[in-house]
């Protein structure tokens, strides 16, 4: 069901949000993963860029990441994986997007940072396809800021509240989008699905 809210709004519009994505019990365990490996200091701080020119800049960029580990995931992890393949599957025999593999990571927001605008994909790597998001907050509230302000074109945009549950995705080489700042830690899963290497 919430599949297919996803390829229908990646069809009609490029963009697509669905709240209540994943059940509560396994939003609540990958935000107690993501914690957790920021408690033991495994979250580092986010770059910019990619290759020799990746760069840490909080001016840009003030998330602490994580990359989800494929090899010997967390349970919860396995279920969010299961769930991703199942939608790159759906995605794929819908719309013919040739999405090969996800990798994501957990991107922890403190208060006051934020995320410029920006595109996910490279100017010469046009290997990400899909932009993949999903909220890990709990009980967040509106006037707790951190909304993902995905622009549209033609000076209009689309802020989606980082409610935990909540996944969006988008077509990453068609938006600018943006982190506000938030006045609590702001969490989430952010990846992309890729096209297979050339």
């Amino acid at each position: 069901m919430a599949r297919h809210g996803i390829v229908g709004g990646i069809a009609g519009e490029g963009i697509a949000v669905v709240p209540r994505y994943l059940p509560a019990a396994t939003i609540a365990a990958l935000r107690c993963e993501a914690l957790r490996r920021d408690a033991a200091g495994l979250l580092a701080p986010a770059g910019t860029g990619h290759g020799a020119d990746r760069l840490v800049r909080e001016d840009v960029r003030g998330d602490r990441i994580g990359w989800l580990d494929e090899i010997d995931p967390a349970p919860a992890e396995r279920v969010l994986f299961t769930v991703l393949e199942a939608l790159r599957v759906a995605i794929n025999r819908e719309l013919a997007l040739g999405l090969w593999r996800y990798e994501g990571h957990y991107a922890l927001y403190p208060p006051g940072a934020h995320y410029a605008r920006h595109r996910d994909r490279f100017r010469d790597d046009d290997a990400r396809l899909l932009s993949v998001v999903l909220y890990l907050n709990d009980a967040w509230r509106s006037n707790d800021g951190g909304v993902l302000r995905i622009h549209t074109g033609n000076g209009m945009r689309r802020d989606v509240p980082p409610e935990g549950g909540t996944l969006v995705a988008f077509l990453a080489a068609e938006f600018d989008h943006e982190v506000l700042p938030a006045t609590r830690p702001r969490l989430a899963v952010s990846g992309w699905f890729r096209r297979r290497e050339k």
